[in-house]
């Protein structure tokens, strides 16, 4: 059986021989999907759903790394700190994730000093991507949403422009 995604195919092979394991192998962009033979539609579902995703991400994660973007991002931050804090701010780590939930564009850890940014914010204009780095710049030097953090993240002139952007699409969660 093959079932077609805009984006991958995926060809089912049942195994009356496989018991409980399930395995999943990508070649020339055909997901072969090794199931046991008496699994249920709802759990065939469930695990195209989850091969489908797991190459996908795959794919997305080499695509970042072929474009240097996590470099780039890193690039970015930096001129940020100096532009905006005046090279005051420190980070461990800064790079996009393609594990980022549907709702979230971002987040830093203060703890660790990481900054994950969502994949998808390289589709969005740059005015937004860039609030994004910023609101989340300014958690590594003020925890919270206080008085204090809006005082950092108002310096940057087109913040209301690209809150409008993120409410418009229905997802101003950082």
């Amino acid at each position: 059986m093959v079932l077609k995604n805009n984006i991958m195919e995926v060809k089912i092979i049942r195994s009356s021989r496989r018991k409980k394991t399930v395995n999943a192998r990508e070649v020339d962009d055909m997901i072969y999907l090794y199931l046991p033979m008496g699994l249920s539609d709802k759990k065939e579902s469930e695990y195209i759903k989850w091969a489908k995703n797991l190459f996908e991400s795959r794919h997305r994660r080499k695509d970042l790394k072929d474009k240097k973007a996590h470099q780039l991002l890193e690039q970015r931050a930096r001129k940020f700190n100096r532009d905006y804090f005046r090279g005051k701010l420190s980070w461990n780590k800064i790079e996009y994730s393609v594990e980022q939930n549907s709702q979230m564009f971002a987040n830093c850890n203060i703890t660790d000093k990481t900054i994950r940014m969502s994949h998808r914010l390289l589709d969005m204009p740059k005015f937004v991507h860039d609030y994004v780095l910023i609101h989340e710049l300014a958690h590594l030097k003020v925890p919270g949403h206080g008085v204090k953090f809006w005082e950092l993240v108002n310096q940057y002139p087109r913040k209301e422009r690209a809150i409008g952007y993120l409410t418009a699409v229905g997802r101003h969660s950082l």
